[in-house]
């Protein structure tokens, strides 16, 4: 393949389009879950406490003077695929808002803290908590967050003949909790490496991303169905979800399209971020880019022609397409999950539709 034929590849992989009726399927259980939740949120997080504004800012819900707005909001996919899972395990998914409440909570609480340790200003372009209301403030909020979660977690209803659900649903998300900071500091301790293994950075990822989403489908089934073998096959299918979701985020980082991200191309090789594309070029580079490439990336920042050399030693290497494979072959790791799963073949078909969106979404 000559350098032209893999320009126009490297443009069709670019602007890959998802599946409209994954993207729509998105949308109804968006339409279908989401209402119930946020309410539940806001009364989780309430309005009362000096705490509160920081809290409800953060969630998008007020701007900076504690106005009531609707603020950018995340993907919400962790109460989603809870209330998923339930469903489709057999279980009345209103009885998992609680949990999908405190899933989403976990979540914002970690991303609070990683703002702080990134040094990030900005989230959902909008200023993030840390650098409005400074680090203790913002650490403070990130801590009630987690034990709202914990308080949201055991206030699930008790399962006929089953008084320990919210107790084991309570262990589980603690447990992925866990995995999840180990997962954050493993990425943090890759910033002073320039070397790092495709299979670090996964086992990274899988605990970082995975883990929370994992924790959601596994909780999901648990209420609805009390077993934890069912719980544990649904919970490995959410871990291949997560991998697959992140490493299509770092495909995005680098090669998105900024009207759809939000953020310009190459916006991870700015911040000189140990994603899959750059782990990929560290490893494959010839010796005059990798000598070069060490001592750029020694330095504090990157300057924009430091962020154009290091996007054409990555195309160079065909980078774009090696993580999108990347991508896809965790994508056939949770087909062969849900296909194992004990469920009707339309949850099975409807399972495959997150699948795909979480590897070809373009945001």
């Amino acid at each position: 393949m000559n350098r032209a034929q893999k320009n126009a590849a490297r443009k069709e992989l670019l602007n890959k389009i998802m599946s409209p009726a994954s993207d729509k399927y998105l949308s109804e259980l968006e339409s279908r879950y989401l209402p119930r939740v946020q309410a539940y949120l806001s009364d989780a997080v309430g309005t009362q406490t000096e705490i509160s504004p920081l809290l409800r800012y953060h969630m998008g819900w007020t701007n900076l003077k504690g106005v009531a707005e609707a603020g950018p909001a995340g993907k919400s996919l962790r109460p989603i695929l809870c209330l998923v899972a339930c469903e489709m395990a057999g279980g009345e998914w209103s009885t998992a808002i609680p949990a999908a409440a405190a899933l989403e909570l976990i979540h914002n609480f970690s991303l609070i803290h990683d703002d702080i340790q990134d040094g990030d200003f900005t989230r959902r372009s909008r200023p993030t908590l840390w650098s409005e209301w400074g680090v203790a403030k913002a650490v403070n909020a990130g801590n009630t967050m987690r034990v709202i979660a914990d308080k949201a977690m055991l206030e699930l209803k008790q399962g006929e003949g089953d008084s320990g659900t919210a107790i084991k649903a309570a262990l589980e998300g603690t447990l992925r909790c866990l995995d999840m900071i180990e997962g954050q500091y493993m990425d943090m301790s890759f910033e002073g490496s320039t070397r790092v293994s495709v299979a670090n950075y996964l086992d990274m990822v899988g605990r970082k991303t995975g883990a929370l989403i994992e924790s959601a489908m596994y909780i999901g089934a648990l209420i609805a169905t009390g077993n934890k073998q069912t719980a544990s096959e649904f919970g490995k299918c959410g871990r291949n979800l997560g991998v697959a979701f992140q490493i299509r985020d770092d495909y995005l980082g680098v090669w998105g399209n900024p009207q759809n991200t939000g953020k310009p191309v190459g916006s991870d090789i700015k911040r000189k971020k140990k994603s899959l594309p750059t782990v990929y070029m560290f490893n494959q580079a010839s010796k005059n880019d990798l000598k070069w490439l060490e001592t750029a990336y020694s330095q504090k920042d990157l300057n924009e022609s430091q962020v154009r050399k290091v996007l054409e030693i990555m195309n160079s290497l065909d980078g774009a397409e090696y993580v999108q494979h990347q991508a896809n072959i965790q994508a056939e790791k949770t087909k062969l999950r849900i296909d194992k799963l004990n469920v009707s073949k339309e949850s099975k078909s409807q399972l495959s539709e997150i699948n795909e969106y979480f590897v070809n979404r373009k945001k």
